[in-house]
């Protein structure tokens, strides 16, 4: 599916309303933890392809979605399935974990 970036006024609709696994990137252009895993991102996206949708919400300029799901430290990573929270993490992490973590979900 790839990367999107949604903003407060589409997180329903692509977030919330996909039916399929979606992680939802929190983050700030000022953040750089959230510059580091940006590319580990975009390699999650293509090992998966058509399984995960990376859905980037730049919290600076979008407060609704982090405020409403507790979001108090970027990155911040939301995997929601079919709309629904299944899980979360925080921080910088490599990109084996993450693959490890997507997997648990499929």
């Amino acid at each position: 599916m790839g990367i999107i970036n949604v903003k407060d006024k589409d997180f329903k609709n692509e977030v919330l309303e996909n039916k399929g696994l979606v992680i939802c990137d929190f983050w700030a252009e000022w953040c750089g933890p959230c510059k580091q895993i940006s590319p580990i991102l975009e390699e999650l996206s293509q090992d998966f392809g058509e399984k995960l949708t990376i859905a980037k919400i730049n919290i600076d300029d979008n407060p609704e979605a982090p405020s409403e799901y507790g979001v108090m430290s970027i990155p911040t990573l939301i995997l929601f399935k079919n709309g629904d929270l299944v899980d979360s993490k925080v921080g910088l992490l490599e990109k084996s974990l993450l693959t490890d973590w997507i997997n648990k979900h499929i």
